[in-house]
C-alpha cells in the first residue's frame, strides 16, 4: 500500500532543498508519493522588527509558485520548485528572481506571465493557507521544510549531504517509525556543518 507524505517547503531555503532531494529519493526506493505545498519564509518572519535583505524577493517566489499551482494545478509544484532549486542552490544565484524566475518558468514549462505574481498580493491568501496548513501541524516555533507523514506531522528532517538510494530509505523508515510512536514530538542536535548540495 502506497504511504503517502506532504511537504511544505520555502525554495529559498537550503536545508528544505536538501530534504526535497531526499525525498525524492525516497520515493524511488520505498512505495511513496508526495504531495507539495508552498510556505513562506517571509510570512513566517512577517511579525519580526528586522527583515532578511531579500525578504520581499523570497516572498516574490513563494507567490509566483502558488500562482502557477492556482493557474496549472499542484503537480507544477514540483518542477517550478526544482528548477528554482538547482539556480538557487546548486548554482549558487540566490533570489534575485528577476533572473531565476523567467528561466525556471521556461524550463518548467510555464507560462513567463506568472513572473507578474511576485510584485502582487493577488495570491497571498492562498499562500498564507498553505503555508499555515502545514505549520498549524507543528506550531509556530519551526520553519521550513515540514514534513506531515500518515497523520503527524514534523519540522525536517534535516539533513545534509542527500541521503542516495537505501540510505534515504532507511532515513524514510526512521521518520515513519517516529511518526506511528503516539507522544513523539523532537529530536533535535545542533548543526556543524553547512548544506553540501552535492
Amino acid at each position: 500500500m502506497t504511504a503517502s507524505a506532504d511537504f511544505w517547503f520555502d525554495p529559498a531555503c537550503p536545508w528544505a532543498w536538501m530534504t526535497s532531494r531526499w525525498m525524492l529519493e525516497v520515493e524511488q526506493v520505498r512505495d511513496v508519493q508526495t504531495t507539495w505545498h508552498v510556505m513562506s519564509l517571509a510570512v513566517l518572519n512577517e511579525e519580526r522588527d528586522e527583515h532578511d535583505a531579500n525578504w520581499h524577493r523570497k516572498l516574490g517566489i513563494t507567490r509566483v509558485l502558488t500562482a502557477a499551482e492556482q493557474a496549472h494545478g499542484n503537480e507544477v509544484l514540483l518542477p517550478l520548485y526544482t528548477a528554482l532549486g538547482n539556480r538557487i542552490h546548486n548554482e549558487r544565484r540566490g533570489t534575485q528572481y528577476e533572473n531565476l524566475l523567467p528561466e525556471a518558468l521556461a524550463e518548467a514549462g510555464l507560462p513567463a506571465s506568472l513572473i507578474e505574481a511576485a510584485d502582487t498580493d493577488r495570491y497571498d491568501d492562498a499562500l498564507r493557507k498553505s503555508h499555515f496548513a502545514g505549520l498549524d501541524q507543528v506550531g509556530m516555533e519551526v520553519g521550513t521544510p515540514i514534513i506531515s507523514v500518515e497523520g503527524s506531522a514534523f519540522f525536517g528532517p534535516v539533513v545534509t549531504p542527500i541521503p542516495r538510494g537505501e540510505a534515504a530509505g532507511k532515513l524514510w523508515d526512521g521518520v515513519r517509525l517516529v511518526a506511528a510512536t503516539d507522544g513523539f514530538f523532537e529530536l533535535k542536535r545542533s548543526r556543524d556543518r553547512r548544506p553540501s548540495f552535492d
